[in-house]
């Protein structure tokens, strides 16, 4: 026999071997699909302590005791092991900081089973008095899979008044997890918090300052992950290779957005499910048509005024991905806006200084110029073009139903009214403004 057919053989037998193993089911232990979590900080005194309410099947690797065909809970014979579970699930994977400071393990101060729905969880004072009452009684039908268990953190602190920040891990408790926070600082409004999954070091009341470098990371990073406000900036790129000729197009599509997307973080956006998908539809839109701009070789000397057309409808794109994020603003609405503004600012010239000098070099040594102006335009238009298929179909699968104002009809027109006119005055602001500026800036080319 060659050693061939032997290691052939020796391999059958051992793939054999572990096909007739028993086959391990983590049916018991398995993980949810979606879990809520819901949670209170509040720093009193000396301790910092935080309330947290989470599903019994998210605590795995424990068997807890039941009873009954339906899997109820056993309260009683449940409490050290729910402790238990609360140390190693919970416990475990919640980090504080004050001023930075990590402030280690937080001790497990009380744990109880809890009923869903008793709306315990509304208030602090509630939650608080649920978690330190006596426990559920013993042969309550509470179905183990349906049962909650509320947890009370604590950490030993300075000052009620530090800064304190959350490092929460506990995404791992669900394939998907969302943490829904509520903070509530001595003598201050109370902060709200909703994240899905890891998000990192959350500062619970941030600093002007703290939030205006979250904010300009943020708007900055957005930039970069917009692949259609990257292909809508080479659009604007593509004909025009000098910085100060696109100073007058990078101005005023930065204004459009800033316009719009100030006017969303106050509410007026219309209040329909279809108004995303519509804007989603032009801003690929807006990619094809700036992209048969170049082709069909329109007087570049006016695309400032497309540029902020379309910065209007692009401000809104902006304010979708923002307005999740405002909740990490704390008290600092204003400053946010403005340095997510600066960020998103920050992100183009990035991008236009990386574009406008490999552009430059692409036509002086390999593109003629209006061929390679209408190849690259091509493209894009290309990519515009199905994007705005596929975005546009989805726009038209929804109930294109009038937007439902949330107050006086009367209201709600004057400030559509207010945002025209701030449209128009900025609009002869930059006509003035750009004739002034002239032919400073001549395109050194014209598809």
């Amino acid at each position: 026999m060659t050693s061939v057919n032997r290691t052939r053989q020796v391999a059958a037998v051992i793939v054999a071997m572990v096909l007739l193993l028993p086959t391990w089911s983590g049916e018991a232990h398995e993980i949810p699909a979606d879990v809520t979590l819901q949670a209170f900080v509040k720093p009193e005194g000396d301790a910092l302590r935080m309330l947290v309410r989470v599903p019994l099947v998210s605590l795995r690797d424990f068997d807890f005791p039941v009873f009954g065909l339906g899997d109820y809970i056993d309260v009683a014979a449940s409490g050290g092991m729910i402790h238990d579970a609360a140390e190693m699930w919970v416990a475990e994977y919640v980090e504080m900081l004050e001023g930075g400071r990590n402030l280690g393990r937080p001790d497990v101060s009380a744990v109880r089973i809890a009923i869903p729905g008793d709306r315990a969880f509304r208030s602090w004072d509630a939650a608080l008095d649920n978690v330190g009452s006596a426990p559920l009684p013993d042969g309550i039908e509470l179905p183990s899979r349906q049962a909650m268990v509320d947890i009370l953190l604590e950490w030993p602190i300075e000052s009620e008044a530090s800064d304190f920040s959350i490092d929460s891990q506990l995404g791992h408790l669900g394939l998907r997890t969302v943490t829904v926070l509520r903070f509530l600082p001595p003598g201050g409004a109370e902060r709200a918090f909703q994240f899905s999954g890891f998000p990192g070091v959350v500062r619970l009341d941030p600093r002007w300052h703290q939030a205006a470098w979250r904010f300009v990371v943020f708007g900055f990073e957005h930039i970069l992950d917009g692949i259609d406000h990257i292909l809508f900036l080479l659009c604007l790129v593509v004909p025009i290779r000098s910085f100060m000729a696109l100073v007058p197009i990078v101005t005023s599509f930065t204004i459009g957005h800033s316009i719009t997307l100030i006017a969303a973080a106050m509410g007026m956006t219309p209040n329909v499910l279809w108004f995303p998908a519509l804007i989603e539809t032009l801003i690929a839109l807006s990619i094809v048509v700036m992209a048969f701009e170049n082709i069909l070789g329109t007087n570049l000397s006016k695309r400032w005024m497309v540029a902020f057309g379309f910065g209007l409808v692009h401000g809104f794109g902006f304010s979708f991905a923002l307005s999740e994020s405002l909740q990490f603003a704390g008290a600092h609405l204003l400053t946010s806006l403005f340095a997510f503004n600066v960020g998103v600012e920050l992100g183009q010239l990035f991008v236009l200084a990386l574009v406008v000098p490999l552009l430059g070099f692409l036509f002086k040594k390999w593109l003629p110029s209006v061929t390679g102006v209408v190849l690259l335009s091509a493209l894009l238009a290309h990519t515009g073009w199905h994007w705005m298929l596929e975005r546009g179909s989805g726009f038209l699968a929804y109930d294109l139903s009038l937007p439902v104002t949330d107050g006086p009809i009367a209201l709600t027109l004057v400030r559509w009214l207010i945002l025209a006119g701030v449209v128009a005055a900025t609009l002869a602001v930059l006509t003035l403004a750009f004739r002034w500026w002239g032919d400073r800036a001549t395109p050194p080319d014209e598809a």
